[in-house]
């Protein structure tokens, strides 16, 4: 509760330091063939760092939406369910897009973004909270860092941006290590701007983020069937009604994920369906009567 307090009396310029992440995205890095350190795992700063950049290239082409009181909303949320993870010393980050899509992006590091197309379609705080459990689960598994290093096209970006930097700081006698966080951050720049980022994960990975993410969402006291009725949700809408959905085009159809998680939601989590799902405060932040 203090968390959650304390979360909701700082500024949602101070909890959304984006402005940050543009500065160190501004120039982007030229980057060359692949390199064997694609292989090599990315220390938190560098995942966070690169994360930043990813989210700058997001934030270069759609504005976060105006309703600060919106931002600190979905803020507190994804960070009450952030501190029931193994992973709650990252800088978790939590923002609304002014889009009309229905759209959610995980990037490495800790910054979750969802559009407000998709929140606008969502009926209470369990559902919220199974779409940023979700994301969640992606950070956790480290599923982009895993794409990022598989793929060709992802890697050569990423990964030779981390090669580039690690040779200037390698010749350096100060290491440099500011200029290694800036190379990473241009990288994921890159990613966006190539449109690499936009690929799709594994369907596996989906289908894990899908099953940790409800027992996520339950950790942190909701009903665990408030993602079920987002997939139901999503598998109801019509793709006009999506607009340029990267949900829809680069995820599992919503019918197969309802598959997958009858497998495991009624047999492990039946006995917290009494858990609440908290719909009266979720049109009160959304500005419904």
């Amino acid at each position: 509760m203090a968390a959650l307090l304390l979360a909701a009396a700082v500024p949602v310029h101070a909890q959304l330091d984006f402005g940050r992440i543009l500065d160190l995205g501004k120039k982007a890095v030229e980057v060359g063939e692949q390199v064997q350190q694609a292989t090599k795992e990315y220390t938190v700063e560098e995942e966070v760092a690169l994360g930043e950049g990813i989210t700058a290239g997001f934030l270069g082409a759609t504005k976060l939406h105006p309703d600060e009181r919106l931002q600190r909303y979905v803020n507190r949320i994804g960070r009450w369910l952030a501190l029931h993870t193994e992973r709650a010393d990252l800088p978790w980050t939590f923002g609304v897009i002014d889009t009309d899509a229905i759209n959610a992006f995980a990037m490495p590091g800790g910054t979750v973004i969802v559009s407000h197309g998709l929140v606008r379609r969502l009926t209470s705080e369990s559902e919220l909270a199974g779409v940023l459990a979700h994301e969640i689960a992606h950070v956790l598994k480290k599923h982009q860092l895993s794409a990022i290093k598989s793929d060709a096209g992802w890697s050569a970006a990423a990964t030779g941006a981390k090669a580039y930097a690690a040779d200037r700081i390698g010749r350096s006698s100060g290491g440099d290590v500011l200029g290694l966080k800036s190379q990473l951050a241009n990288a994921g720049v890159d990613l966006v701007k190539d449109g690499l980022f936009l690929r799709p994960l594994d369907r596996g990975m989906e289908y894990e983020a899908d099953r940790i993410g409800v027992v996520i969402a339950t950790r942190g006291g909701y009903d665990p069937y408030g993602f079920v009725s987002v997939l139901t949700m999503l598998a109801q809408a019509k793709p006009e009604e999506a607009g340029e959905s990267i949900t829809f085009s680069t995820h599992p159809s919503a019918a197969d994920r309802l598959a997958e998680l009858e497998k495991v939601v009624p047999t492990a989590l039946e006995k917290y369906a009494s858990q609440p799902q908290v719909a009266g405060r979720f049109r009160q932040a959304l500005g419904a009567k």
